[in-house]
């Protein structure tokens, strides 16, 4: 089933991660593969710090843009696939990180590998409306 909400600050963006979180801590022990996918500047690194302090995260929250991958926890992850390829998620870990029913990883710019993500994966996608509003759509 898809949704949609429209959010017109990055405070309303970051509840909106936030709010998710509370799903997935309602379901403890089960893990989660969250795609964000989206152009430059639609949200997804401010929902995902929302999704963060949701999950009780310690920031500082900043995308793991050069580094590709974070590590927040025992099973928190954050991976940015913007300048990188399947083969370097890979590399990463990927099929014991994506198999791993305990573990919850958001992937930024998730389409650039979506050859090797699960079918099981929560999609969402970031649209421009205007300066100020963002459409956000789960899958």
């Amino acid at each position: 089933m898809q949704k949609e909400f429209i959010t017109t600050d990055f405070k309303q963006t970051q509840k909106l991660g936030e709010l998710l979180a509370k799903e997935i801590n309602l379901s403890a022990g089960r893990g989660k593969i969250i795609c964000l996918s989206g152009d430059l500047g639609t949200g997804k690194t401010t929902f995902t710090q929302g999704l963060l302090k949701g999950l009780k995260v310690k920031g500082p929250y900043t995308s793991p843009t050069f580094v590709i991958m974070k590590k927040y926890s025992q099973n928190i992850f954050h991976i940015d696939a913007y300048r990188v390829g399947t083969d370097d998620i890979k590399s990463l870990g990927w099929e014991e990180i994506a198999n791993n029913p305990r573990n919850i990883v958001i992937i930024e710019w998730a389409e650039k590998i979506c050859g090797i993500i699960p079918k099981k994966a929560l999609w969402i996608e970031f649209q421009w409306i205007s300066e100020k509003k963002r459409k956000i759509i789960f899958r």
